[in-house]
């Protein structure tokens, strides 16, 4: 590295902007999944230089070897345990072909993927020599400088920095985790404990990356630039990922991560760019966001199916055999006040973290005092880890003596379990239920958790319809029928609305009862979509979301999938927040009710969410 790039990469004040995701640019020319990414370093090079390239002239500064995957441990997936020298020392020679002199070369280090020890059979010492195999092969590509990112573990990180030393103490090594949308790793550090731990490490720029939207980085790179004079790097995904026919898709605008380019900047952020989904429209976008900050920038820049899956609904229950029913009336509370086309009101609550639910309970029992008819208890949202969500319904209700609607997800359990949870549950007492396949694991703080999905939603539809009937899965009679009340989602907002209606028709098919929309903003968007049901549709209960701040408006229109938040709303919500975040709560609670008022007569509900946790906005609300 040259002294000039060495001095602006370490000096605390230059801003430095970095490329961004290397795998979406990847699979958009058409490489597939199972492939080996890393491996292409040596069988397609042009493809690789090409978008390299591509990050050059949209105005990065930096360019990440393409390499994030190439230890030793991860290519022996591939069978290229052999080649990671040549692999990693391609990746640099790729990269530096396309810097030349003037852009940094950073050599990119991802995670081992396995658990180091007190929590798996990894030693350290051996983690820090697969570490420091692939770093010796960079540097001897080409690279300038180490990134060691999207790393959860704290102590897997201070091995890989270690290996940095070893390979080359004075080469700059920038750390950078990965946090869940709580702000804390999947091993629960805070920001403020990252900050400490890295700059104790002995990294020259720490910072985050990966896993989720730039709003959640943001709010903690604000954390830790008060507790670190290191320089701080952030490196958000285009937003949370969206399954848009069957293809993961990050909806987060080029104008988006602009945006949110200048709030990391301005919060004390020096390196910046993006991970999965940015490409280099997003960079681009980017460079133009931060000019004014930063006005020398970008000098250096040249010149899945629609079908139906029957594999995963494969579930068909048995017409012939099988008892009667329960009448959906005589089930709950909840399917009474249905059954008699009457108005339903709910509010969500998340469940605790921990084993401690007094908080909880505690607003149950304010949600009953007011009315309110049930208590939505969501199972495991954002793929975080909570307190069971049959569980933590079946304690309200003993406890508290309100109904619920539970959540029932089909991602983390296979088909003999969920039968084995519904059987037991009914047995409890437990009678309301609303079916969702479940957000994927690496939307989460444990990207690498499997995900079942033996069935989904659709099928567990079916599952349950059989259960009210007497039957199991195979047609065996299970003696007295299950009372299930039979719930869905519905996205009335969704990309492919066709699709959407799609599995919303099958869903009723296969035995809903009632369905639950995401959270409405656009009333017109809803009465188009309840024009298109069949007379004989299920009720439709209406989400309602109280926004709390433009933060809060632009995280969900833009990071959480399947809620379409209108620029119309996200500008009131702008203009509230300039005035206070008083005045923001207020014009939040204002749009929920205007937007409960304008569906009250075209739905036969409402499940009001209590934005973190602040049940008191949710009872505003009604």
């Amino acid at each position: 590295m040259t002294p000039t790039r060495l001095h602006r990469l370490l000096d605390p004040s230059s801003v430095v902007l970095f490329d961004g995701a290397m795998g979406t640019m990847l699979y958009s020319k058409g490489v597939f999944i199972n492939q080996c990414y890393d491996e292409l370093n040596l069988r397609a090079e042009d493809l690789v230089r090409h978008i390299h390239a591509a990050y050059r002239i949209a105005g990065a500064e930096a360019l990440e070897t393409n390499s994030f995957g190439a230890n030793r441990l991860k290519l022996a997936a591939h069978g290229l345990e052999s080649q990671v020298i040549e692999i990693n020392r391609a990746a640099a020679r790729l990269a530096r072909d396309v810097a030349g002199d003037d852009l940094i070369v950073a050599g990119a280090v991802g995670p081992l993927g396995v658990r180091l020890e007190p929590f798996g059979p990894t030693a350290r010492d051996e983690a820090r020599a697969v570490f420091r195999e692939q770093m010796q092969a960079l540097k001897e590509g080409g690279a300038d400088c180490f990134i060691v990112e999207t790393i959860s573990d704290l102590d897997e990180m201070a091995e890989a920095i270690a290996a940095a030393r070893d390979v080359d103490p004075e080469m700059p090594v920038i750390a950078q985790m990965t946090i869940g949308v709580d702000g804390l790793t999947s091993f629960g550090a805070t920001p403020d404990e990252i900050a400490r731990r890295l700059e104790a490490a002995g990294a020259d720029v720490i910072g985050l990356n990966c896993s989720v939207g730039p709003q959640t980085i943001l709010e903690a790179i604000e954390r830790m630039t008060a507790v670190t004079g290191r320089k701080l790097s952030a490196q958000p995904n285009a937003g949370m990922p969206r399954d848009v026919g069957g293809r993961t898709m990050y909806m987060a605008s080029p104008e988006y991560m602009a945006s949110y380019a200048r709030h990391l900047v301005q919060a004390g952020a020096r390196i910046v760019g993006g991970c999965c989904g940015t490409t280099p429209e997003h960079i681009k976008a980017m460079v133009e966001g931060i000019r004014p900050l930063v006005p020398r920038l970008g000098a250096s820049a040249v010149g899945a199916s629609s079908r139906r899956n029957p594999a995963a609904t494969s579930i068909q229950v048995s017409p012939t055999p099988g008892a009667d029913a329960v009448p959906i009336a005589e089930r709950s509370g909840w399917g009474a006040k249905l059954a008699a086309g009457a108005f339903v009101t709910s509010v969500e609550i998340v469940p605790p973290r921990g084993v401690d639910a007094t908080r909880m309970l505690a607003d149950a029992a304010a949600l009953k005092a007011r009315g309110v008819d049930a208590v939505n208890v969501p199972d495991g949202p954002r793929a975080q880890s909570r307190m069971g969500a049959m569980m933590t319904s079946l304690l309200i209700e003993q406890r508290v003596g309100i109904e619920t609607v539970c959540h029932y997800s089909c991602r983390d359990r296979n088909l003999l379990g969920m039968l084995s949870d519904l059987l037991g549950a009914a047995a409890m007492g437990l009678h309301n239920m609303l079916l969702v396949t479940g957000d994927p694991p690496k939307m989460g703080p444990y990207p690498d958790a499997t995900a079942v999905f033996d069935i989904d939603s659709i099928g567990l539809t079916n599952l349950i319809a059989g259960l009210n009937r007497g039957l199991d899965p195979g047609g065996n009679a299970i003696g007295r029928p299950t009372s299930y009340v039979i719930g869905v989602g519905v996205n009335p907002a969704a990309i492919d609305p066709a699709l959407e209606m799609r599995r919303f028709q099958y869903k009723m098919e296969a035995g809903a009862e009632f369905a639950i929309t995401q959270p409405v903003f656009d009333v017109r968007q809803l009465e188009q979509f309840l024009e298109r049901l069949p007379s004989s549709r299920v009720p439709i209960v209406a989400g309602i979301w109280p926004l709390i701040s433009v933060r809060n408006a632009e995280f969900l229109a833009n990071e959480v999938p399947g809620v379409v938040v209108p620029e119309c709303v996200i500008d009131r919500m702008r203009r509230a927040n300039e005035r206070s975040k008083e005045h923001a709560v207020a014009e939040g609670i204002a749009i929920a009710r205007e937007m409960l008022s304008a569906v009250r007569c075209t739905v036969q509900g409402a499940q009001v969410s209590a934005p973190f946790g602040k049940v008191e906005l949710a009872l505003d609300v009604f």
